[in-house]
């Protein structure tokens, strides 16, 4: 089921490799419909994060709901599950393939966290700031000159007959006085 009221968007889903990559790509359509380009490629990494750890870890089954919601100033997603059970961040060893998940979250995020959510389940969620940084200021460049009107006198009247049918090419003509 997908919902989007104004500035908010559900899915709930079996988090599974190919739903993975569907919720991704829900999530960069909606934030490009909010305008939010900026955030596409750090929103989709993080929510294919959460949901790999949803897949991986998750008991006894693997449904979740991804919700993003956009405030103001800030860009809030959360992995609801069905496990109590609160995710540690390993410390992988440098040749491991997997066990750096949340710690690209964190990298790549404002903030991030988990909380308990009722008896049965948890929810893991980080948040992106919606602001660009100000661009720098840019040195003042001096006025340019207008374009010199050119009065319509100074163009010669030019009366040339081209014969189509000649294989000679027509002669060249600028408007250009000088």
């Amino acid at each position: 089921m997908i919902s989007h009221p104004s500035r908010h968007c559900t899915v709930e889903l079996q988090a599974l490799p190919s739903r993975i990559g569907q919720v991704r790509r829900i999530v960069s359509a909606q934030l490009r419909y909010w305008h939010m380009d900026s955030l596409i490629d750090r929103a989709a990494l993080g929510v294919t994060e959460l949901l790999t750890n949803v897949h991986l870890h998750a008991r006894p089954d693997k449904t979740c709901t991804v919700e993003i919601e956009l405030l103001l100033d800030r860009l809030t997603v959360s992995v609801r599950d069905h496990d109590p059970r609160l995710p540690l961040v390993d410390d992988a060893e440098p040749l491991a393939t997997c066990g750096r998940g949340l710690s690209m979250v964190a990298a790549m995020s404002e903030s991030w966290g988990a909380r308990p959510d009722g008896d049965s389940g948890k929810v893991v969620w980080f948040t992106l700031p919606t602001a660009v940084p100000a661009a720098p200021p840019v040195a003042a460049r001096p006025p340019r000159p207008l374009v010199e009107e050119v009065p319509a006198t100074a163009f010669a009247e030019v009366e040339h007959t081209v014969d189509l049918g000649s294989s000679q090419p027509a002669p060249a003509r600028s408007a250009v006085v000088g």
